[in-house]
């Protein structure tokens, strides 16, 4: 089933959120001349001017940011339409909009999807990438349907379900200190460099969270790097460029642990955590993305076959 929404509103709607007619020309696969034409036609249409043209940057007009507001609540009332006639012919198809903080979205999304569109083929995912503030921030913005995040989110604008349990775990070099002992004290971790998520991560938060119930700040670690990835976390140490935090689940098939770096214990101290499923606030899901979150819920809530897939040690104890 193709798209309910009127063409035009679709042009519309990219180039404001792009303020660009280039940039929505390239997420829209036309020319920069039909998107043009699209708009000049819609401001005919409706008799008033939708953008300022007159700077280096595209602007709406106070009639286009009002047009704009109607435009995204269109779209999201003509999705929901779609999926309710999904239900009709018994089979849902169409777009899964998804968006996963990187670890979810390298270690744990790409096997779910993989098995959730063996059964659903008339589905086609797209999944875009970002830390947790990010991905919050697209939820809430109607970019995504559904998003998957690593750490509690600083908004209370979104709804949440914990889907599937984790734990950091700290790695050091193979060569470093730490790793040949295999346990370090708590306190230890302000006399070693230190490798650190951007700010905005929920790999991070959790960490601060949990060190701040113990009276240890950030700021009183020796940060030698703050990263983007947990890839890059992982090469850094592999390096020997300082000891980082990861979770388990980027480690559990890697080729590297136990030559390049290894895990170090840290006393009586366990830094666990569940991932959590984001979804708008207001009416229930429905069609694909319904399917997904149920299937997502579902999958994890199965018995101690399933559990034993998780890498985390305590079993990876999994709840809805």
């Amino acid at each position: 089933m193709n798209s309910l929404e009127n063409f035009r509103l679709v042009v519309f709607r990219a180039v404001a959120e792009q303020s660009s007619f280039r940039k929505a020309a390239e997420i829209l696969y036309l020319t920069q001349p039909a998107v043009s034409l699209q708009i000049k036609a819609l401001e005919e249409d409706l008799g008033v001017v939708l953008f300022d043209r007159s700077g280096a940057q595209v602007r709406l007009t106070p009639a286009g940011d009002s047009l704009f507001r109607f435009a995204g609540e269109s779209s999201r009332l003509l999705r929901e339409a779609r999926h309710a006639l999904a239900e009709f012919s018994g089979s849902h198809s169409g777009a899964l909009a998804l968006g996963a903080s990187t670890t979810i979205a390298q270690y744990v999304l790409p096997r779910l999807l993989g098995e959730f569109c063996g059964s659903h083929p008339r589905v086609r995912p797209t999944l875009m990438s970002g830390n947790t503030e990010a991905i919050v921030a697209a939820v809430e913005e109607d970019k995504i349907a559904l998003g998957f995040i690593e750490g509690p989110p600083r908004s209370r604008g979104v709804a949440l379900a914990p889907f599937v349990e984790d734990e950091l775990v700290l790695l050091a070099p193979a060569g470093h200190g730490w790793a040949s002992r295999g346990r370090i004290g708590l306190h230890e971790l302000t006399e070693g460099p230190i490798l650190l998520r951007e700010r905005g991560s929920g790999t991070r938060r959790i960490l601060e969270l949990a060190l701040e119930r113990h009276r240890i700040r950030l700021s009183t670690l020796q940060v030698a790097a703050e990263l983007d990835s947990t890839e890059g976390i992982k090469s850094a140490v592999e390096a020997g460029f300082g000891a980082g935090f990861v979770s388990r689940w980027a480690i559990a098939r890697d080729a590297r642990l136990g030559a390049a770096f290894r895990v170090v214990e840290i006393e009586g101290v366990r830094f666990r955590r569940h991932f959590v499923m984001v979804a708008p606030k207001g009416p229930d899901l429905s069609g694909p993305v319904a399917e997904f979150r149920d299937f997502v819920l579902a999958r994890h809530a199965q018995g101690p076959q399933r559990r034993r897939e998780s890498p985390a040690r305590s079993g990876g104890d999994l709840r809805s």
